[in-house]
């Protein structure tokens, strides 16, 4: 009688523990009325390289695949796929780089629609500064701006350095964030050059605050600054949640490939009219020329090109502490998949 009791005991401390940290679990997708309930880590909502998550909403194209999502802003890639880790959210949109970066620590992501083969970043440099750093050979003395340490901003400002032959005691990198902060940090003469995306950059430019040092909004660019395609903006996911869910994770890349073909027909002012009217920050010209200026990143179909991850892996191979030591050993089959997109290819517009 008494070992019935202590396993009855224990079975309740397990039921428990589960019932309590169930919902912390991202294999689990929660569901309502049959329709599944997915939470998304966005790496910064407003962002003009991020642009495909609310425009999705916007465009009705999650409801449209019969599931419910609710897209969360987090200024830094590298918070966002912590949240992930802890399973406070079932998706994030970031870049691709964190998918090896993670393998890296014998964890498994995956990108599963791939937004774009850039990483649509510029490396602005301060009014004040722009006539003595010319290139980013200058950058050595120099403090730049990175959303946070570990983030993709943080691996891309180390290979542009480190191409030309700087390391990481030779300058240093300030946690800006993006948006105002980053802007304050430039203008307050926090940092000397840093690396931001649009509609910072269009803001920066038009009134003369920065300059562009590199720009890397398009494949000419990408490829003269990181020596090939950098696939950037994409939705990923645990790769057990891709195991466990392949009919949810069809139907968020069926929405998201529907918005990237429906971004290659329409204009950036027909773009930015279905886009939050804050995101224009009270200048809509501002904000449809900070489109304008991005929006050839986007592919138009989700999938990822293989030379452009070889090449992602090749710069962290080079530039990331936690990929560097390891490099030969990352499975870049592991971290990310075409299957999902390629599917959604033969799915109708709405």
């Amino acid at each position: 009688m008494k070992y019935r009791k202590h396993i009855a005991v224990v079975l309740l401390a397990i039921g428990s523990l589960l019932l309590a940290t169930g919902c912390r679990d991202s294999r689990t997708i929660p569901t309502e009325h049959g329709r599944p309930q997915i939470t998304i880590m966005v790496g910064g909502l407003e962002k003009v390289i991020y642009l495909p998550a609310m425009l999705t909403e916007k465009l009705g194209f999650f409801k449209a695949n019969d599931i419910d999502v609710k897209l969360l802003g987090e200024q830094s890639g590298a918070t966002a796929e912590t949240a992930l880790l802890t399973g406070d959210v079932q998706a994030v949109v970031g870049f691709y780089d964190h998918t090896i970066d993670l393998q890296a620590k014998d964890q498994c992501l995956k990108t599963v629609v791939q937004f774009a083969d850039v990483p649509g970043e510029v490396e602005l440099v301060s009014k004040q500064d722009a006539d003595t750093i010319k290139s980013p050979k200058d950058f050595k003395g120099r403090n730049l701006g990175v959303t946070s340490l570990g983030s993709s901003t943080d691996f891309l400002t180390q290979a542009l350095a480190g191409q030309e032959g700087l390391g990481t005691s030779d300058y240093t990198r300030v946690k800006v964030g993006a948006g105002q902060t980053f802007i304050a940090g430039m203008n307050h003469n926090g940092i000397d050059a840093g690396m931001t995306t649009d509609p910072t950059v269009a803001k920066m430019v038009t009134s003369g605050d920065a300059k562009i040092l590199v720009d890397m909004r398009n494949e000419q660019g990408t490829r003269a600054a990181l020596g090939g395609l950098y696939p950037a903006a994409s939705l990923y996911m645990r790769c057990e949640t891709v195991t466990s869910h392949p009919d949810i994770v069809q139907k968020l890349a069926d929405a998201f490939v529907q918005t990237l073909r429906w971004i290659k027909t329409h204009t950036p002012e027909e773009i930015a009219a279905k886009m939050p009217a804050q995101y224009a920050g009270g200048d809509p010209k501002l904000y449809v020329k900070s489109i304008t200026d991005s929006i050839t990143m986007f592919n138009g179909d989700g999938l990822m090109k293989p030379e452009g991850a070889q090449n992602v892996l090749r710069i962290l191979g080079q530039y990331s502490r936690n990929v560097s030591p390891v490099k030969d050993h990352i499975d870049l089959n592991a971290t990310y998949t075409n299957e999902f997109a390629a599917k959604a290819q033969g799915v109708r517009q709405p």
